[in-house]
């Protein structure tokens, strides 16, 4: 936030902010491909630590075979681990998505939980992988403070919460709850275009007159506009 920034100002600058990121990228959404609530919850579980579309790859061979959670809790351990491999850590995954199961089983009856409270219970679910199903999956708000949108929410100026839950909860103060989740999907979408860790396209960027840490990337109009990307990370 600027020295001067009343809170009543930075609550307007950061709606004008989410205004323009909509504009900019009207087609933002979850780029996990999904059909139901418990594909959602497994893909968004695998994504840890790889890249959507790695996992979008893999969705389709591991939901042919196992489609629900009765069938995936029952898996050979060693298949699980074929299927999840490309991605990486895959012992680890195919634990989480053995126990996770399980756990939707033994306790929801074979049902994704649609309340946090719940879904923060699961195992390998946080409150990440819990608001992004509940905002995606239920229509619930929620904000997904990713690598993405914690970088852009301090870069912004709108939180220096460093902790996932307290930056959740300090931006989440300056929007309309109705808001959440896409706020969570504009940010992101920027953050995987635009709003690059290393490099910013800072001259490229339809935020650089309100953004606070504009210049930290190349702010040459020809050299930032090199640095877009058109999708987010292979």
């Amino acid at each position: 936030m600027p020295p001067t920034e009343t809170h009543t100002g930075l609550v307007r600058r950061a709606r004008k902010i989410d205004r323009i990121l909509a504009e900019t990228y009207p087609d933002a959404r979850c780029e996990l491909d999904f059909d139901t609530p418990f594909e959602l919850l497994v893909v968004t579980v695998l994504s840890a630590q790889t890249t959507d579309r790695r996992v979008n790859a893999v969705r389709p061979t591991l939901f042919a075979a196992y489609p629900d959670p009765a069938a995936m809790a029952a898996a050979p351990r060693e298949h699980l681990e074929q299927i999840v491999g490309p991605l990486g850590f895959f012992r680890a995954k195919t634990e989480s998505l053995l126990k996770l199961s399980a756990a939707l089983v033994e306790r929801h009856d074979g049902q994704v939980p649609g309340r946090l409270d719940d879904l923060v219970t699961l195992p390998g679910v946080g409150r990440k992988t819990a608001n992004v199903v509940l905002g995606n999956a239920f229509g619930v708000p929620g904000i997904t403070v990713d690598t993405h949108f914690g970088r852009l929410a301090r870069r912004l100026g709108w939180t220096e919460e460093t902790d996932p839950v307290k930056a959740e909860h300090a931006v989440g103060a300056l929007f309309h709850k109705r808001d959440w989740t896409m706020l969570s999907h504009h940010l992101i979408w920027h953050g995987r275009r635009r709003c690059h860790a290393k490099k910013p396209a800072c001259g490229a960027c339809p935020l650089a007159r309100l953004c606070p840490s504009y210049g930290e990337g190349p702010t040459d109009p020809v050299a930032a506009a090199a640095l877009v990307k058109t999708q987010g990370p292979a």
